[in-house]
């Protein structure tokens, strides 16, 4: 539940649009996200975590190349990134998340300006709750320029809500800042990437259950084809 449409020199009416509501949400993001999350019985950092475990589980405990949070916003996944990888980036056209982020994250780089990240120069892209907020005439063109900053044979991982899920789309519909969001079906998804050059592409649903069933969470990593997930995740492979 991040914004980050590629809002640079030039950006749309819509990329411009997000970045000033983000600005406005950036320092009661945190709370507005906890409330939203309430039903899960857990707290936005828990959701940040999982996010890690899941590349902890692509990448393999050797991996640690330059990797780069894409759509960062106040830096909930980046904080977690920097727990496990040496160097990490973060980028968001809004200014005022950067301030935050840059408080909570000083050891993450960060820029508004995604001209400052080198093409071809990041082992791993993340992209966390972005392209919901992204108007869909502009989403093949945000993939493509994320794409560009990936070495060859860098990894593009994308983390999004699940609209099969009921209770993602209830969470969705209530959330203040997700006002403008435009979910994406998996396979809608999964197209985009493969448009956007990228080999090997694969689909999980990720996230399942509740705190209640909390002791049932070790299953979750074997339930990546079972479409109830709350979210999903892609990756996709620079050639």
């Amino acid at each position: 539940m991040r914004y980050a449409a590629g809002a640079m020199a030039g950006e749309s009416t819509h990329a411009a649009s997000d970045r000033s509501k983000f600005d406005a949400y950036a320092r009661e993001y945190t709370s507005v996200h906890k409330d939203n999350v309430a039903i899960s019985g857990e707290d936005p950092e828990y959701f940040a975590v999982y996010k890690l475990r899941c590349l902890e589980r692509l990448l393999g405990p050797g991996f640690d190349e330059p990797i780069l949070d894409y759509g960062c916003g106040i830096g909930n996944v980046t904080r977690q990134l920097c727990t496990r990888f040496s160097h990490v980036s973060g980028f968001d056209p809004s200014e005022e998340s950067l301030t935050a982020a840059r408080t909570s994250v000083p050891q993450a780089r960060f820029t508004a300006d995604l001209s400052e990240i080198a093409d071809a120069s990041q082992g791993v892209l993340v992209m966390s709750g972005v392209l919901h907020h992204v108007h869909p005439a502009e989403r093949a063109d945000v993939l493509a320029r994320a794409a560009r900053k990936l070495r060859p044979g860098g990894r593009l991982v994308i983390f999004e809500h699940n609209p099969l899920n009921p209770l993602t789309r209830r969470a969705v519909a209530t959330c203040p800042f997700d006002d403008d969001a435009i979910l994406l079906w998996p396979w809608e998804a999964r197209r985009l990437l493969v448009g956007a050059g990228l080999a090997a592409v694969s689909l999980r649903y990720i996230v399942f259950l509740p705190r209640a069933l909390a002791r049932l969470r070790w299953i979750e990593p074997h339930l990546g084809a079972v479409p109830l997930g709350a979210q999903v995740m892609l990756v996709g492979t620079r050639a």
